[in-house]
């Protein structure tokens, strides 16, 4: 299984030559700073936001999601180092400097998304945002609706299951969906402060309002350090939104070694090679990802 070590890597795979190199991941969050960390690996950046053409991130959580899902590690000499350290980023900003956003823009992103997966060869979205499912409401199918179009046309979409648990049915929208691969946090025991309130015990629990068993596996997302919005700083978040791109980190080493994986075959994959923790199935899903098992098992 891999390491956690302040920011998620596997060391395993990186001995292995196991970088994602070739690999273009998508992200919908709130933009990406040009960070030492990235360096020229941000082949494109759409803002939906604010319309702007620079390259920026006035909130700070996508640079986050980023560092996770691909740092190189070079501000820190190798401490901070994301899952997949020689991926491309290709960023939709569709969150504003408060981390909020509509659902006009999120759409719109993901049409971009898909638009463009062939010209950049867009092989992942991580989707680190979401809306509540008290009340299944038209616009949340349409979001629905439009993840799973991107897993049709070929993109592994990974979403966040939110922050909303212990109840249950607490998955946030688009984890709803039976298509796509839902993550849960698998180290949300450990209190933290979010939203200026102490919590713990908050990663998204299943069923959804359709019974479908969620999320699909759980990752690390409590205390990870990653990339600042600034040229070479790090800092410290927690939640399902972190242990997200540890999941789409990880599908980036899978998918460079073996590129003719469908969306299908991925999660299949993902979820055989997950560790059972021994918990119940809609707080678990299907264990702890084991990157070690799903590359070389």
């Amino acid at each position: 299984m891999y390491r956690v070590r302040k920011i998620v890597y596997c060391n395993e795979a990186h001995e292995r030559h196991c970088y994602g190199n070739g690999m273009s991941v998508a992200i919908l969050d709130s933009g990406i700073y040009p960070h030492v960390d990235f360096g020229n690996r941000i082949v494109s950046f759409r803002d939906f936001v604010n319309h702007s053409r620079e390259i920026y991130d006035d909130n700070g959580h996508g640079s986050h999601i980023a560092g996770i899902v691909g740092a190189s590690g070079r501000a820190s000499h190798g401490k901070y180092c994301g899952m997949a350290p020689e991926c491309s980023f290709f960023i939709g900003k569709v969150l504003d400097y408060e981390g909020n956003g509509n659902m006009a823009d999120i759409l719109e992103g993901i049409d971009w998304v898909i638009a463009n997966r062939d010209r950049y060869r867009i092989r992942i979205l991580n989707v680190s945002v979401g809306t509540t499912a008290k009340i299944q409401r038209e616009e949340d199918y349409c979001l629905v609706e439009a993840v799973e179009r991107a897993w049709e046309a070929g993109i592994v979409v990974v979403a966040a299951a939110g922050n909303n648990g212990p109840k249950e049915s607490s998955i946030t929208i688009p984890g709803i969906s039976r298509k796509i691969i839902t993550v849960g946090c698998s180290d949300d025991y450990i209190p933290v402060y979010m939203n200026g309130s102490k919590k713990r015990d908050y990663s998204g629990r299943g069923p959804t309002l359709e019974c479908i068993c969620k999320p699909d596996i759980v990752a690390p997302g409590n205390q990870i350090v990653s990339t600042r919005n600034n040229l070479s700083g790090y800092f410290v978040k927690s939640g399902t939104s972190m242990s997200t791109p540890v999941v789409t980190g990880a599908t980036a080493l899978l998918l460079e070694r073996y590129p003719y994986f469908t969306p299908k075959e991925v999660k299949k994959r993902l979820l055989f090679s997950a560790t059972d923790l021994g918990l119940p199935r809609n707080k678990q899903g299907w264990g702890i990802l084991n990157v070690w098992k799903m590359l070389y098992g």
